[in-house]
């Protein structure tokens, strides 16, 4: 009896110790199953691209859109529509908090879907295609140079305009006017996302309120006489100076003076002039000399 006791004693013990072998490999198994799973979950996650953020997303963006601008002059349809579509994911994955304002980031948004709509038309517009990429260069170059953006040298060009509008005033030339503006609000639509994004929206708005009420000024009932007309320019000259951040005491837009023109009755004048002062001082001079003499 006690030798059966032992036998059974001994086989449940080895029972449990194998029992226990296997439980042991199989959690390790499980362990090391559950390891390798979150290791591959780890670099799948690591493998996807991460989210653009700040001058990283605007660098990216603005190297795209020169491509894209490229693209457009080349006349290469098919890399400007790639690029086009490279842009919107840019945009999409960015985050340009601290770049720029509500409005800018509304702007942007706005360039891209105006060249997205202008590049998956059916028929090619060159000049519309150009327009639009040139509009999404100078916001992309806005976003990442918000201190010296392209877009600053359009002062140069607006000034000219005007200055041609105040010089239709001043003549009393309403179609002067007119064409003046028309080419004022056309460079302006070209550059204002790019305005919007870099600078104080209380300025753009100021600009915006004045070029809408000088295009259509002139087409009212009762039409601004010459001295309004040129208060208008003055006005806009002083919205201008604000929106590019120019100083007050930069030269003023006015009208050019007529160069003076003497001819030669004015050369003529001129030496006479310069002989008679030679001749009194030559005069003096003698004088001086006799009263010296020794008596």
């Amino acid at each position: 009896m006690p030798r059966k006791c032992y036998i059974v004693l001994t086989g449940v013990i080895l029972c449990w110790l194998l029992a226990g072998m296997t439980g042991g490999s199989v959690s390790a198994d499980g362990s090391g199953a559950a390891k390798d799973s979150g290791a591959g979950q780890t670099a799948a996650a690591g493998s996807e691209a991460p989210a653009l953020t700040g001058r990283n997303g605007a660098e990216k963006l603005e190297q795209a859109a020169e491509a894209l601008y490229s693209y457009v002059l080349e006349g290469d349809v098919v890399k400007a529509r790639q690029k086009s579509a490279e842009i919107s994911e840019i945009f999409v994955s960015s985050s340009f908090e601290g770049l720029t304002s509500i409005e800018g980031v509304n702007a942007l948004s706005g360039v891209i879907m105006d060249l997205k709509a202008t590049l998956a038309a059916a028929q090619i517009d060159p000049g519309k295609w150009e327009a639009a990429a040139a509009r999404m260069r100078l916001a992309a170059n806005s976003l990442s140079h918000p201190r010296q953006p392209m877009w600053q040298q359009y002062y140069k060009l607006i000034r000219e305009d005007l200055n041609d509008m105040e010089q239709s005033a001043a003549a009393g030339k309403p179609e002067g006017w007119k064409a003046a503006v028309s080419r004022l609000q056309s460079r302006y639509d070209t550059i204002r996302p790019a305005v919007v994004i870099s600078s104080r929206p209380e300025a753009v708005s100021a600009f915006d309120s004045w070029l809408s009420y000088a295009a259509g000024v002139t087409d009212s009932a009762q039409p601004p006489g010459r001295s309004r007309l040129l208060e208008i320019v003055s006005y806009g000259q002083d919205a201008v100076r604000v929106l590019f951040g120019k100083e007050r005491d930069e030269p003023a837009l006015s009208l050019p003076l007529a160069p003076a023109e003497y001819g030669a009755w004015g050369l003529l004048a001129g030496v006479f002039i310069i002989t008679a002062l030679a001749y009194a001082a030559f005069r003096k001079y003698r004088g001086e000399r006799e009263d010296l003499k020794p008596v």
